[in-house]
Parts: structure tokens; C-alpha cells; sequence
């Protein structure tokens, strides 16, 4: 064994290592000083670490630490140990009771970002600010066209618009297609304050059925109908679920195209992309060069017919060794991706699986609806876990 292994399996024997939020601290082996190894990447504050970047032995002691051999009648058998992460209940707890309250007002400021088309002539128009506060106000609240006209109304009652408008001067808004550059601008809006958390994204698609059905062959071949569906992907935060960047797509639309288009909106909306994690769909020696050029590192786990061939990607060469030869390492960082079925999961179990729209245009406006809505939601409950000001949430323009 490496020397370093070996004192760490002494620390882990003999000193006591302690839990803390985002890593451990571990005790020195010949002093009283401690160190802290962070949970994810183990790195040590120890000067061993520092001077050489290497793995040290605090960190093994650490590796050591989450494994607990037991001795059992068959043997020396080794447990993972079970770890446990706290809830901030109170902070939940907060944020849970004044959400509704607070998603409006987060809401109202975000919209007041929207430019106003001029009008020369003819009668006066809705105001587009307050067409799109009312339509992610519905899909928020999961109501039809004629129930959510009553959410209008209270809005016009607390002066967050000056008219509520008419159910179908909703529906209409949906069907436009000028509105969705606007939606998926908002969208980076809403995660910008989060930019400083986050550093590890996760990318990955998933479908949402609408409500249409598709008769292709149903008669000829007795295929019984089936819901079409859309297909959603996204670029998120591992530590918040917070999206940076999305697009809709048709349901058979190729994963691997969108990974650097997501990640390039991501880059340019001001997020610093250190990891980016995927599944086996988005290999591709593109991929991984893209991600190295905005300065990260790309975690996409390798084709079983994959090869270590650079093909002009020396990147793609040593990421494949990785792979093969240090996976442990390797999953230690894919892991992560798991975070982005999480996203998928929030926002299907809070605004449902389901898309009302009936035509392309309002399909893909509504599903960004729902994912604005989603990273408001997310923004509310980071005030008060990360202790964020809303006020300071969103500044002027420019």
C-alpha cells in the first residue's frame, strides 16, 4: 500500500474524524491541529495537499471512514456507512409558508424587465408585462383559463397589474411565438442570483405528454392510441436545481445536439461551469472539448464499444483512461447527475406531468412557463436557506 494509505487507515483506527457541513474534519496524526476534506472533491487544507495536489492522508482517512469493516462469522466484511444529511426544517418551513405570497412579488419584478412594444395606432393593447405575469401565475397554479381569471382579479386587487385580462387574451399569448425568446431570456433572469452557488450542472431530457393523441396506424395495425409528447432538456445546478437553460423539443429529438447549446446559454448567462455532468447519450468528443474550452471538465461515462482513439481530442484520450482505470474517482463526480432527475421530479410533482396547450408554439411557451415557475420557487426557498435578500434578487437592466 501507498504510505499515505497507510496513515490514513491509522488516523481512521485511531482518531475520532467529525462530520460537518460540506466535508469532514480530521484530526493531524502527530499534532493537534485538524483539517478540513471537502465531501465531494477531497480536497485537504493539510500543506501535503497544498504542495503536491495529491491525495493525502487525511483524505484517505476520510475514504476509510465511510467504510466500516465489521468482523462476522463468514469473515472481515466491509459496510458503506450511512450518512445523513440535516433539513433545515425552519428554513423550510419559512419558505413553504410564504411562497405564494412571495412568488408573486418575485414574479411582478422580474416581468418589469420586459420591453413594451411601441403602439402608434389603433386601440390600446394589453400590456405584454401583464399578459406574462398572468400566464406563469395559471400554470403556477394549476388552474384552467376560466378558474385562474379569479388570481387576475386579486392580482388587480393588490396593483400588481392595472387589468386582469380575459381568460382567452391568455390562451392567445401562449400561441405567440415572439414569446418565447422572452420566456427563456426570463428563465436565465431567474437563475442569474444563483450563479455564485452553483459550479457543478447536470444535463439531461425527459418527456411530458400533452393532452393529444396520436392515430398513426391506430386502424390498420390496431396499434392503440398514445399520448404525444414533448421533450424537455435541461441544464441545472447540482446544490439548488435552479435551471439555467432549457429547450423544448419533439419527443424523438436527439439528446447529444443540445448539450452544447444548453451549455453555451448557460456560459454566456454568466455561469461559471467547473463540472458538467451527463449520461452515456451525450458522449462525444465535442462535448468534452466544449466544456474544456469554458474552462470545466466534463463527466460523461463512456459507450461500452467507446475507444480511447483521440480522433483530434487528446481530451477524449484521457478522459477515456479515467474511465477505465480510476472509475471510482470517475463516479465520484458523475454521481452528481442524479440532482438533475431530481429537477425533472420537483416539477413534475408540483406542476404536473401534463401540458394543456393544444398546438407547437403554446406547447413550448407553457413548458417554459412551468420551469420559470420552477426557478422561482427555487429562488424563494434559497432566501431563506442561504439567507439571500429578495430585494437585492434583481437589479436594473443593462
Amino acid at each position: 500500500m501507498d504510505f499515505r494509505k497507510i496513515k490514513g487507515l491509522q488516523i481512521c483506527q485511531t482518531k475520532q474524524i467529525q462530520r460537518v457541513e460540506g466535508g469532514y474534519i480530521v484530526p493531524s496524526q502527530n499534532s493537534n491541529k485538524k483539517y478540513f476534506v471537502d465531501e465531494h472533491e477531497y480536497d485537504c487544507t493539510c500543506p501535503d495537499y497544498k504542495e503536491r495536489q495529491c491525495t493525502c492522508k487525511h483524505a484517505y482517512a476520510v475514504r476509510y471512514y465511510l467504510h466500516i469493516e465489521k468482523e462476522t462469522s463468514q469473515g472481515t466484511q466491509t459496510e458503506k456507512l450511512s450518512l445523513t444529511h440535516k433539513q433545515a426544517w425552519h428554513a423550510y418551513n419559512q419558505a413553504q409558508n410564504n411562497e405564494v405570497m412571495q412568488f408573486d412579488i418575485l414574479l411582478k419584478d422580474l416581468v418589469e424587465r420586459i420591453e413594451e412594444p411601441e403602439q402608434r395606432f389603433g386601440r390600446p393593447r394589453l400590456s405584454l408585462k401583464e399578459q406574462i405575469f398572468c400566464s406563469t401565475q395559471k400554470v403556477y397554479s394549476q388552474l384552467s383559463s376560466r378558474r385562474a381569471y379569479s388570481l387576475f382579479k386579486n392580482a388587480q386587487a393588490k396593483e400588481q397589474i392595472e387589468k386582469a385580462p380575459n381568460y382567452n387574451a391568455i390562451n392567445k399569448l401562449l400561441n405567440r411565438e415572439d414569446i418565447t425568446p422572452i420566456l427563456h431570456e426570463l428563465i436565465s433572469l431567474s437563475a442569474f442570483p444563483l450563479k455564485v452557488v452553483e459550479e457543478t450542472f447536470a444535463i439531461d431530457s425527459s418527456g411530458f405528454r400533452t393532452t393529444s393523441f396520436n392515430d398513426y396506424c391506430r386502424e390498420k395495425h390496431d396499434i392503440k392510441k398514445e399520448h404525444e409528447w414533448v421533450k424537455v432538456h435541461i441544464l441545472c445546478g447540482t446544490k439548488t436545481n435552479v435551471i439555467c437553460s432549457a429547450e423544448i423539443t419533439e419527443e424523438n429529438a436527439s439528446d447529444c445536439r443540445q448539450f452544447i447549446p444548453l451549455a453555451d446559454k448557460a456560459s454566456k448567462s454568466g455561469f461559471n461551469i467547473k463540472e458538467l455532468c451527463a449520461d452515456k447519450a451525450y458522449s462525444s468528443r465535442d462535448n468534452i472539448d466544449f466544456i474544456d474550452d469554458l474552462g470545466g471538465t466534463a463527466y460523461i461515462p463512456f459507450k461500452s464499444n467507446s475507444t480511447g482513439r483521440s480522433r483530434g481530442s487528446l481530451l477524449w484520450h484521457k478522459m477515456f483512461h479515467y474511465f477505465k482505470y480510476r472509475k471510482e474517482d470517475f463516479l465520484a463526480h458523475y454521481h452528481r447527475r442524479s440532482n438533475v432527475e431530481s429537477t425533472f421530479n420537483m416539477i413534475k410533482a408540483k406542476f404536473g406531468d401534463k401540458i394543456k396547450s393544444k398546438n407547437k408554439t403554446a406547447r413550448v411557451n407553457e413548458m417554459l412557463c412551468k420551469i420559470l415557475a420552477h426557478n422561482i420557487v427555487v429562488l424563494i426557498h434559497e432566501f431563506y436557506e442561504l439567507g439571500i435578500s429578495p430585494d437585492l434578487v434583481f437589479g436594473k437592466k443593462g
